[in-house]
């Protein structure tokens, strides 16, 4: 069958859970000790991807075609026995994470030269270099394609890392199309989704991009990477090889200007990373924060440590302002740039940088009980937490940008208020100003509650589920 939303009923929460109490059934005792008999005498084998991965596939397809004949699912809908089958894949790619992740050394190599390649050329490289034009160039936007990418370690389930990339196309392609409409022009293809794509996936820069992929390659059911899902899937994947194989002729520069820049952000790198420890601990003395070394960490393989694999640390990422020195000149302005007043972008990256290295990061959003709601699930009563959540958020953004001197943007629009924008202007004006007295009032009143609620999302990614990875155990009553 083919399934156009991979992501839809096995999005929700309540499937992970629905998998497991059906698993603790006593009738499920079979199911149960099948799917340990096999996570043992899997783990027992010697890595080989290409074995491991028709070992996987096979078994989900035939634990799928037993529960489908099985009582547990009798009349159940063709969702639910979706449901059942993405936690089925969740379950035993959780259990089997340690052991094929990462498991093979040509792979961790090509994992450190993509990393370290990208985190020379993002130092330098600018939208234009990848012929991405104007009207689809927008900062704001992609910061939240990188922060969703950037997510990607922090699951390890093949779909929970698939919903990281597909959140960060979804921001991408949602910035273009809705830049095509306001230009009046022809609604954007794979000629300008992949150059914001490859540009976006540079500044990210997420640790072990080249293991994860294969990790979705080979562990997600094959299946169920169809439709829109595939289509940006082969998209990160050409993003990564255009990365791989980048040279001066790919972004436009003079062979001399490439290597000169490519030096320089290297001479850089090294000194930010060796001046870093010496850096005074006081707030207003560490503008360069977690500079720490180039060179991702591995995942370790030790299987009775449950908690979610941590980001592994990064290279400071420079501001799109940072101007690069001659090679001459590098060891003369180092220390300049050591004490250059970060950017928003900057200070952002450094604290979603240090939020995915803790242990349980997704726990911290637990505070914020809309983050990962949609649409259909917040009620008349959640408006007005919501409104103030925004007023305040708003408040605080716009005072870090004027304290920054930097220039504020409007938030994104959805491409149905783009179309009716001009149709709503004459009838909002009155309402706006009467909201305006409004806001004012209840921004005093709110400012003081500490409420932060703020985080687009295009698809829920379980964050709140996948905390628990790992400590789930399936067993009869």
């Amino acid at each position: 069958m083919e399934n156009t939303d991979v992501f839809g009923s096995s999005t929700a929460p309540l499937t992970w859970h629905d998998f497991l109490e059906r698993m603790r059934q006593p009738s499920a005792a079979d199911f149960v000790k099948s799917i340990k008999s096999f996570i043992v005498s899997f783990s027992n084998n010697h890595p080989d991807p290409e074995r491991d991965s028709a070992a996987v596939q096979e078994f989900l397809s035939n634990m799928e075609v037993a529960f489908r004949a099985h009582s547990l699912w009798a009349g159940c809908s063709e969702e639910e026995l979706e449901s059942a089958g993405e936690g089925l894949e969740k379950y035993v790619m959780t259990k089997l994470f340690p052991r094929v992740f990462a498991s093979v050394p040509d792979d961790v190599i090509v994992d450190n030269q993509l990393y370290e390649k990208m985190a020379f050329i993002q130092q330098f490289i600018r939208p234009e270099n990848l012929d991405i034009k104007p009207t689809f160039q927008n900062e704001t936007s992609w910061l939240l394609a990188q922060k969703e990418l950037q997510k990607i370690n922090m699951y390890k389930a093949p779909r929970d890392k698939l919903v990281c990339i597909l959140n960060c196309c979804k921001v991408i392609s949602n910035l273009l199309l809705n830049a095509s409409i306001a230009a009046n022009e022809n609604p954007p293809g794979a000629d300008e989704f992949l150059p914001v794509l490859i540009y976006v996936t540079i500044k990210a820069n997420p640790p072990q991009l080249h293991s994860n992929l294969l990790y979705i390659q080979r562990y997600r059911r094959q299946s169920r990477l169809v439709s829109e899902t595939a289509y940006f899937f082969t998209n990160i994947l050409s993003a990564e090889s255009f990365i791989l194989n980048i040279d001066a002729k790919a972004l436009s520069m003079e062979e001399a200007e490439y290597e000169n820049n490519m030096e320089s952000a290297r001479a850089l790198l090294s000194g930010l990373s060796a001046d870093s420890d010496d850096l005074p601990s006081q707030s207003d003395r560490s503008l360069v924060s977690n500079a720490e070394s180039a060179e991702p960490k591995q995942h370790s393989s030790n299987t009775n440590k449950h908690q979610d694999p941590l980001v592994p640390s990064q290279f400071p990422r420079g501001s799109s302002e940072t101007k690069l020195v001659n090679k001459d000149e590098t060891s003369g302005k180092d220390q300049q740039l050591l004490y250059k007043v970060p950017s928003i972008s900057d200070l952002e990256n450094s604290g979603a940088s240090m939020l995915m290295k803790e242990d349980q990061a997704s726990r911290i959003f637990q505070d914020f009980p809309y983050l990962f709601s949609q649409a259909g699930d917040l009620t008349v009563n959640d408006v007005e937490s919501l409104l103030n959540n925004y007023k305040h958020l708003v408040f605080k953004y716009v005072c870090l940008s004027k304290g920054m001197g930097i220039e504020t943007l409007p938030p994104l629009l959805s491409i149905s208020q783009t179309q009716c924008r001009h149709q709503d202007e004459n009838v909002k004006e009155s309402e706006e100003d009467a909201k305006a007295l409004e806001s004012k009032k209840e921004t005093n009143k709110d400012m003081g509650s500490g409420i932060e609620n703020s985080e687009y999302k295009i698809l829920q990614d379980e964050a709140a589920v996948s905390q628990g990875e790992g400590n789930d155990e399936i067993s009869h009553r």
